[in-house]
């Protein structure tokens, strides 16, 4: 009875439990009296009050915290995000290395690659011409087909300008991709690949595919026809190889820009679209033609000048990405639009026109081709 009513009050803070008493038997509950006292001891010594907690398990967090996520969910723009779970690393600076050093390998393969193509380009011309004149001729002595569909293709063809020829394969790129999200066995690789987050696993890669990624048929409608209708002045400011090394780098360098802010404001979520490249153009053309007119397409009797138009754009994105807008990537815009600013102003002098190592490398290369060695003269 003693060991019954000792049970019952309990000792320490932990909660008592009274031994079993089988069959009115105070000999056999005494018995066990000891085993229970080591139990008892044993629990106190590990935690002096009640049980041992336990561990709370850390759980990977998803696009974005509290109403950021949300504000991704509701926009039309980007892939739903319910069963999307992303990783934000614990060291939010290191995630920027890989991105940083990827940006400036890209962006530097694209401008010797374009100085490459230019000079290959250069040298067939001759080639072509001749070429082209001894086609005339035949097709001057051939006779015509009525009805034919390559004809009337080449017809559309060389009625384009060299712009809209340019972007002709982009405009190809961006439908195949935004065809691809309609596929439901892809989604899963096209948020890893084609939507650019800092808080996914893959970083570099979806810095230049999802530039050619849209969601939304509007979104994809939208930015093409910009493109389009920009295409032949960036294209005569510029020409063919620079403006597909701008237009390429414009678009890792405005993701790497979406990066630093994401990471410097702790909003973490997938961003696509051709935009911040877009934006590229748009400020190209109007730094470059300041004094041009712009109109909107539903609004085509309001003019105003492509240099106020600039300055309403940045003004827009630097507002939405200080007050945390979500429709949009306000930081991916402003970057592509200050990398046109600044390409404009100084980068061409920087970039574009110190290429002739390259080329002169390039063309011994060509020229004198792989020496041989081991044999005799």
């Amino acid at each position: 009875m003693a060991l019954r009513g000792w049970a019952q009050r309990g000792w320490g803070c932990g909660q008592a439990w009274a031994p079993p008493v089988v069959g009115g038997c105070p000999e056999l509950s005494a018995a066990r009296a000891p085993r229970l006292l080591g139990r008892r001891l044993n629990l106190f010594l590990q935690q002096k009050c009640g049980f041992r907690k336990a561990p709370r398990k850390v759980e990977p967090r998803r696009s974005d915290t509290g109403s950021s996520g949300e504000a991704y969910k509701r926009s039309a723009l980007i892939p739903p995000l319910e069963e999307t779970v992303f990783y934000p690393s614990p060291y939010p600076i290191r995630t920027l290395v890989k991105p940083f050093f990827f940006t400036i390998g890209f962006t530097g393969c694209a401008f010797g690659s374009a100085a490459i193509w230019q000079y290959e380009s250069l040298k067939s011309r001759v080639q072509s011409y001749f070429d082209g004149i001894k086609a005339d001729w035949l097709d001057s002595i051939r006779p015509q087909k009525e009805g034919d569909l390559r004809k009337e293709i080449n017809k559309w063809w060389n009625s384009l300008s060299d712009g809209q020829r340019t972007v002709t394969g982009i405009i190809a790129a961006n439908t195949l991709v935004f065809c691809l999200w309609r596929v439901p066995s892809l989604n899963r690789t096209m948020m890893r690949y084609f939507t650019s987050n800092p808080a996914s696993k893959v970083l570099c890669s979806p810095m230049l595919l999802s530039t050619f990624s849209h969601f939304s048929l509007f979104h994809m409608a939208a930015n093409m026809y910009v493109l389009w209708s920009f295409s032949s002045s960036i294209v005569n400011i510029l020409g063919q190889e620079q403006f597909v090394a701008v237009y390429l780098s414009a678009g890792v360098i405005s993701n790497f820009v979406s990066y630093v802010c994401k990471v410097a404001t702790g909003r973490y979520g997938p961003s696509l679209g051709a935009s911040g490249a877009i934006m590229t153009v748009l400020a190209a053309v109007c730094t470059k033609i300041p004094e041009g007119r712009l109109a909107i397409i539903f609004l085509p009797v309001f003019t105003f000048t492509a240099g106020n138009a600039l300055k309403a754009i940045i003004a827009m994105d630097t507002a939405g990405m200080i007050l945390g807008w979500k429709f949009f990537d306000h930081a991916a815009h402003l970057g592509g639009a200050l990398f046109g600013i600044w390409y404009i102003t100084y980068g061409h002098e920087l970039i574009w026109k110190n290429r002739e190592p390259l080329v002169k490398i390039w063309h011994e290369i060509r020229t004198n081709g792989p020496k041989k060695g081991g044999g005799s003269k």
